[in-house]
């Protein structure tokens, strides 16, 4: 047998899709597994992300396979999306063949690093069927509610000429360009993400344990829920006369009460309705104007960075003391939380307090530390303290004085507790084409009107011009021209299409449905409430997802559930977010230079060496640092392992052994091997961490290598492939073809012996520094052991006096002296 990586990879990988070895099975009646990657973009070409990712992923599904679940470990792609049609663009070439090409491309490589993906589930979301299914989920959403149009400020990005939800800025900027944002009044269809906040927040509960804590973490300060006191902040009869009458007031939010008597100014957001009207009817100065479109056009993170702002002229009533307060427009104030206005008190908010410093604004101290003094003219006091100068509240504690705030608010009927939060709604319209079409129709008759579910699917035209000046839906001489599924009149279609966030929010539903009905359904309950009993047991993806993704299939997961097609919560019980693969210290990327090709690496190699070294190199949550070292090191475990199984005998069934028979080193040899598959079994099922699982499987090789005992070699052998099969499955599986006739990869090992140690070594150190070595019984006593390790260090104890004897159980003996 010689280790030629190219013909036993070639070998089992045409043989596994010869046998189907890896579609589930559709007895519902055997327990499961559910093993799901987060889904990639069909980008052509891997890179090593991606084969962390999978590596993982298939990792589990061969271990649960072995174990005897029902494993269903499904593959596809999230098709559609804008980098498709900018290639388009780029290339002269159609998103369409673009993006199925390289979908045939990276199917390939799937197949080269020996994946076990369930081929018949195979899906692309860009796919007509696909689209099928989902759009007669929008219509249902829409006629329940849960879907709505409506002209606001939207996130527009410039290069890529599109709508951004909030959640898809980063930083200000778009999530895929990183051009920065601007605002832009639109009409959108929205997703009323709202109506499920709480839920959301409270069944974060429901999955922790089994869900990173950064995570969630995450997800609670992405939705936001605050509470506070909400009241009207009324206009004086100046302002108002000043404002033709056409506003009496503005609300505000606030979850500090307790600072209400320190209001100095309040502040509207650039894009807030008053000062839009301002502007409309020239009740500004052109140079204020221009302030202000220069504000609404810089990103929301640049507009935290720099203070700035401008006097409206306009003053309002202080809901208490009835004292006149100025109204400004201030940079960052943002209508994306609460009602785009604030109460200021720059005496306990450092912002507040800075834009009042930059401006000369008035400073009004309500709460002082309880002992000691602050100065309040250097910087913000914003701790808890004692409230003065807050009429019938002075003295009360600061915190604790919100309640009765609130209460007092109430009574005299200006204000009420409220609870607010940073998550709005999702906005589902992107005006590119390779998207799935929203399937409305606009009639003059009857307005927005649903499509037919049996005109399903509305499908996009291949007949297009792709030029990156909006979406070429716009200008299609026929696909928009329709008649009205409600009047028969003659109307259009919508031409946005759907944030491709949406087909990402329920594919792991569709893998749910089986070759027999695959084209009738897009899932049937029966399926879902099998494979998704529990929800997905392992899923594996990108801590980049925590909240996009992550947040908007747990919303989905709601609203099917409310639609009837689902009886659970949560769609993901276990969630592992693996590091990023870096080289030279930073993430691998093109612009950097510092890429490594998988193709390349498993021409060399192998793909058992790639499977090898990803796993090996960093516990699966940790940053991975690529070394080319270290592969060469992984390459040639895999040799060596494949060549040492001639030391194992041909047989169909583990031989037995006399433990007690054995030599020491033949003892030695087959413990190593059984802690290693104990070892297994706890990375599988708690810790993840393979690279210890590798490590003892290292160490068991090392091991064998003491001994000659043909049956403790072929026991070892029978046990180190099973171990290792779902890290390195090709070479595992020409050992074991060639050894045991595959037998002892569809059986789990029974631990059935509890290996005792005959002896123990002992290190002894002499102030610590490692000197010789003893060896004792398991059982030695501690006097015993002190004895033996002062016998063997006896040189170096010459002339010395011993003030301190430590022994460390089953380690070393550390002998402390002086002289």
């Amino acid at each position: 047998m010689e280790y030629i990586s190219k013909n036993i990879e070639k070998k089992w990988q045409e043989y596994w899709a010869e046998n189907k070895s890896f579609e589930p099975s559709e007895d519902f009646t055997k327990e499961k597994k559910y093993i799901l990657s987060m889904f990639p973009f069909p980008s052509g070409r891997l890179h090593m992300g991606h084969v962390r990712n999978y590596t993982l992923s298939d990792t589990f599904a061969r271990y649960y396979r072995q174990q005897g679940f029902n494993v269903l470990h499904p593959i596809g792609f999230d098709s559609f999306g804008m980098p498709a049609e900018n290639a388009a663009i780029k290339n002269g070439s159609h998103p369409k063949g673009w993006t199925y090409d390289n979908i045939d491309y990276m199917k390939g490589e799937f197949k080269t690093l020996g994946f076990s993906f369930s081929k018949e589930r195979e899906l692309a979301t860009s796919d007509e069927l696909y689209t099928k299914f989902e759009q007669g989920f929008i219509i249902d959403m829409f006629e329940k509610g849960l879907l709505y149009r409506e002209k606001g400020l939207l996130n527009w990005c410039p290069h890529d000429e599109t709508v951004l939800a909030n959640e898809q800025v980063i930083d200000g900027c778009c999530w895929r360009c990183d051009t920065p944002i601007v605002k832009k009044d639109m009409n959108q269809y929205y997703f009323k993400i709202t109506q499920y906040a709480d839920e959301l927040l409270d069944d974060l509960k429901k999955i922790e344990g089994g869900w990173p804590k950064q995570v969630l973490t995450m997800q609670e300060n992405w939705i936001g829920k605050s509470n506070g006191l909400a009241f009207d902040l009324l206009f004086d009869a100046e302002s108002k006369a000043k404002l033709s009458n056409k506003f009496d007031s503005f609300d505000v939010f606030t979850t500090r009460p307790d600072t209400i008597y320190g209001v100095s100014y309040t502040a509207l957001a650039p894009e807030h309705e008053i000062v839009t009207y301002m502007i409309e009817n020239k009740l500004l100065s052109d140079d204020a104007i221009a302030q202000i479109n220069k504000m609404k056009n810089t990103s929301s993170i640049d507009r935290q960075k720099e203070k700035s702002g401008l006097d409206l002229g306009l003053y309002v009533e202080h809901p208490l003391t009835g004292k006149k307060v100025p109204v400004w427009c201030a940079n960052f104030v943002l209508m994306d939380y609460g009602s785009g206005a604030v109460m200021a008190v720059p005496a306990h908010d450092d912002r507040d307090f800075d834009f009042a410093k930059k401006y000369n604004l008035e400073i009004n101290a309500v709460i002082k530390p309880k002992e000691g003094g602050h100065d309040f003219s250097s910087s913000a006091y914003t701790e808890v303290g004692e409230l003065f100068n807050s009429g019938e509240f002075d003295g009360m504690n600061s915190k604790k004085s919100q309640y009765n705030i609130i209460k007092m608010f109430e009574e005299k009927k200006i204000g009420k507790k409220t609870t607010n939060y940073k998550l709005k709604d999702w906005g589902v319209s992107r005006q590119r084409y390779w998207g799935a079409p929203i399937p409305f129709v606009h009639c003059d008759s009857c307005g927005i009107v649903m499509e037919k579910k049996e005109n399903l699917p509305i499908a996009l035209p291949d007949d297009v011009e792709i030029n990156g000046e909006g979406s070429p839906l716009e200008n299609h001489p026929t696909w928009k021209h329709c008649s009205c599924p409600s009047c028969g009149k003659g109307a259009v279609r919508e031409t946005d299409t759907m944030d491709t966030f949406v087909e990402s929010s329920w594919y792991f539903l569709r893998f749910c449905a089986g070759k027999e009905n695959w084209e009738k359904e897009a899932f049937s309950k029966e399926q879902v409430q099998y494979w998704m009993n529990s929800g997905v047991d392992h899923y594996i993806g990108g801590i980049e997802h925590a909240i996009l993704h992550l947040l908007y299939a747990r919303f989905f997961t709601k609203v099917f559930r409310d639609l009837g097609y689902l009886d659970f919560d949560e769609p993901f019980e276990k969630l592992l977010t693996q590091g990023m693969v870096l080289k030279d210290g930073a993430k691998m990327s093109k612009s950097k230079g510092n890429t490594v090709d998988p193709d390349a690496l498993i021409e060399k190699y192998g793909a058992d060496t790639a499977r090898l070294f990803i796993l090996f190199a960093a516990p699966p949550t940790q940053e991975l640092e690529w070394n080319d070292s270290a592969v060469e090191g992984a390459y040639k475990f895999i040799k060596r392992f494949f060549d040492r199984s001639t030391n194992a005998s041909t047989c169909r069934e583990i031989p037995k052994i006399d433990h007690n028979s054995l030599s020491k080193e033949e003892k030695f040899a087959r413990r190593k091997v059984y802690e290693a598959l104990v070892r297994a079994n706890d990375v599988y099922n708690e810790k993840y961490t393979f690279n210890t699982l590798i490590a003892g499987t290292m160490e068991a090789v090392n091991a064998l290598n003491t001994q000659k005992n043909e049956d403790v070699w072929t026991e070892a052998y029978w046990i180190l492939t099973s171990i290792m099969e779902p890290v390195i499955p090709h070479v595992c599986w020409e050992i074991s073809e060639s050894k045991f006739g595959l037998n002892n990869l569809s059986k789990q090992v029974v631990l059935d012996e509890v290996f005792v140690e005959d002896s123990l070594t002992l290190g002894v150190s002499i102030n610590g520094k490692a000197r010789t070595e003893i060896e004792v019984s398991p059982d030695e006593s501690k006097e015993n052991i002190i004895s033996l390790a002062k016998e063997a260090g006896a040189k170096w104890l010459e002339g010395k006096t011993i003030v301190k004897e430590i022994v460390v159980p089953k380690k070393l003996v550390n002998l402390v002296v002086k002289g």
